[in-house]
């Protein structure tokens, strides 16, 4: 019963978590998208040169410095929501590694309740062979002396006739 509990448990808990990992991977899909949006933005404004004789205005690149503020701000998101995907990768592996770890020490439970059957059931076949064989000689010591007995009886025949 408890073994019962016990798996319908893990297997609720798996099913709570299983989705986690694919929207994770989904969020930062869409993360790494607005990151190159953003980039080619910032190559956009890296070539606008709105200065005299085509040069670039402190407007111009304070416009670029922040877009690389934006893109940093992005990278630091996408850098968080992989060590999230991480977290959770590690979490799954360890929780799996207790799972094996749970199913081979019932296994060998297991292994060491059936070698302790085999061994009774071994000595049960020896003590039943211990009975057949005590009963097969007490069977040939009874044939014996009847065969011994009835030659007897017959020789005492004999000479009384």
């Amino acid at each position: 019963m408890k073994n019962k509990v016990f798996y319908f448990f893990g297997l609720l808990i798996w099913l709570i978590t299983f989705p986690m990992p694919a929207d994770a991977q989904e969020k930062l899909n869409k993360l790494v998208q607005e990151r190159k949006i953003l980039h080619q933005e910032w190559q956009e404004s890296e070539n606008q040169k709105s200065g005299i004789f085509g040069n670039r205005t402190k407007k111009d690149m304070m416009t670029t410095n922040e877009w690389m503020g934006r893109i940093i701000h992005k990278d630091n998101q996408i850098m968080q929501e992989l060590e999230m995907l991480k977290d959770i990768q590690t979490t799954t592996i360890g929780n799996e590694k207790e799972d094996y770890k749970f199913i081979a020490h019932k296994a060998e439970a297991d292994i060491v309740k059936l070698k302790r059957a085999l061994r009774e059931k071994d000595a049960d076949i020896q003590e039943e062979k211990e009975k057949m064989r005590t009963y097969e000689w007490t069977t040939l010591i009874f044939f014996l002396s009847s065969m011994v007995l009835g030659f007897m009886y017959y020789r005492k025949k004999q000479k009384a006739y």
